[in-house]
């Protein structure tokens, strides 16, 4: 039964960090697309401009990628050096999202506040060259969410030093209507329309949050399991893996 047990956890994990790997195969791909088609994506921030959308993906597809390498290969070949590690690189991931959401519920005010005014100082940006991801994404966001600048569509005012907003804040879309001061654009802020729609979807964004430290935590105890296994032989197999079972 021990063995029935150790077989069935070790090709679960297996299989788990196959589909793993590939997700973040898949994410650093997009990434690197985004960043060869669309220069600096989305580089909402001038504080941290290598901080872009398309970096981000490629960051967290390596992440994702090596892991899977790791947790797959050390499951299946039953190699000490690598479940070990990937057990250490579980753990420091589940502490850093730990840390990062116990600092973020902390200081929320003034992370809301230091937002804001960096995607202030990131409106500068809009009409520059080398960033005409950026010039996407804000009009893809304050046409979709019918929104204008961080706060309001004054914040177009004070980036872009004149009395214009892009077209995609006009209510009436068409070439050129940004530059008409007497054409309505929409009033909110596309900050205030993102706390929103995660207030609105709080109890989902939960829920996912809560599947994914699931698995993570599971992932952990599996790996530590099959990593036990491997130290056990002999006689003392059977009670390292009975415990887990």
């Amino acid at each position: 039964m021990a063995r029935g047990c150790l077989c069935c956890l070790k090709y679960m994990m297996f299989i788990f960090n196959l589909i793993f790997w590939l997700c973040g195969c898949g994410l650093l791909g997009v990434g690197i697309w985004l960043s060869v088609s669309q220069g600096s994506f989305a580089t909402f921030s001038p504080s941290f401009p290598s901080l872009s959308a398309a970096n981000m993906v490629i960051a967290i597809g390596a992440i994702v990628m090596v892991t899977g390498f790791l947790g797959c290969l050390g499951a299946i070949k039953e190699n000490k050096c690598l479940l070990l590690s990937f057990f250490i690189v579980l753990l420091i991931i589940l502490l850093a999202e730990l840390i990062l959401l116990i600092l973020f519920f902390v200081y929320s005010d003034k992370v809301s506040e230091n937002a804001k005014q960096d995607l202030k100082d990131g409106l500068a940006l809009y009409n520059t060259d080398n960033n005409i991801g950026l010039r996407n994404a804000w009009n893809i966001i304050q046409a979709e969410w019918k929104c204008c600048g961080v706060t309001g569509y004054t914040d177009w005012h004070e980036a872009l030093k004149e009395k214009v907003v892009p077209d995609r804040c006009c209510q009436e879309h068409y070439q050129e209507c940004g530059r008409n001061s007497t054409n309505m654009f929409w009033t909110r802020g596309c900050y205030e329309k993102v706390e929103e729609w995660l207030e609105d979807n709080k109890h989902l964004l939960g829920t996912i949050g809560m599947c994914i430290l699931v698995v993570q935590v599971r992932c952990v105890l599996v790996c530590f399991s099959i990593t036990q296994h491997v130290k056990c032989n002999g006689d003392n197999e059977r009670a390292c893996l009975v415990w887990f079972c």
